[in-house]
């Protein structure tokens, strides 16, 4: 099985591998294009969000700057707005629905690595999907970390952390974030 094959599946893999870097210098190559893009120029924007992403809905509004590991493993619904500074770390997947929100300064990280300091320092890592539903508020400084599930109709406070799966229809706030309201 190749590193990639490894990576996509959840798999510890070797994220030097030479494939990886050339799939990771494309994709960062059309971030620098993105981000160095005029503000006015919303055509030639999208269409490099469309061949940076793997599937990507109607009406997707993403302000520079923005940041991905390799695109292909990013999956967005119709009516998408990122604000300002989004990194998404897509060694997994990374589903997004329909109308989700995201504010400023935001990190969804389908990427780990060791515990133990030996595997770290051999260059292993590994990643988990994410997927987040639709009709999803995201608030500024929020991180995703890997292996989560968002339901639809969640509101997520700014400055959260969400470790682990959030059920649809409520409000959570905090590190680690946890539900304060059921809507």
């Amino acid at each position: 099985m190749s590193e990639k094959e490894k990576m996509i599946n959840g798999e510890m893999y070797f994220a030097f591998d030479e494939e990886l870097i050339r799939e990771r210098e494309y994709a960062k190559s059309l971030c620098f294009e993105f981000n160095n893009l005029n503000p006015n120029k919303r055509d030639a924007r999208e269409e490099i969000i469309k061949q940076l992403f793997g599937k990507i809905g109607n009406n997707p509004w993403i302000e520079s700057s923005f940041y991905c590991d390799y695109g292909y493993n990013i999956s967005v619904g119709d009516n998408f707005y990122s604000n300002h500074n989004l990194v998404i770390l897509d060694v997994c997947k990374v589903t997004i629905g329909d109308n989700v929100l995201i504010g400023p300064n935001v990190g969804i990280y389908t990427a780990g690595h060791p515990v133990k300091p030996e595997s770290r320092k051999e260059g292993s890592e590994f990643g988990k999907p994410i997927t987040i539903g639709n009709n999803v508020w995201i608030g500024g400084n929020v991180v995703i970390l890997p292996d989560v599930t968002i339901g639809d109709n969640v509101v997520i406070g700014a400055g959260s952390v969400v470790t682990k799966d959030i059920p649809t229809n409520v409000v959570v706030v905090g590190n680690p974030s946890k539900i304060i309201k059921n809507l």
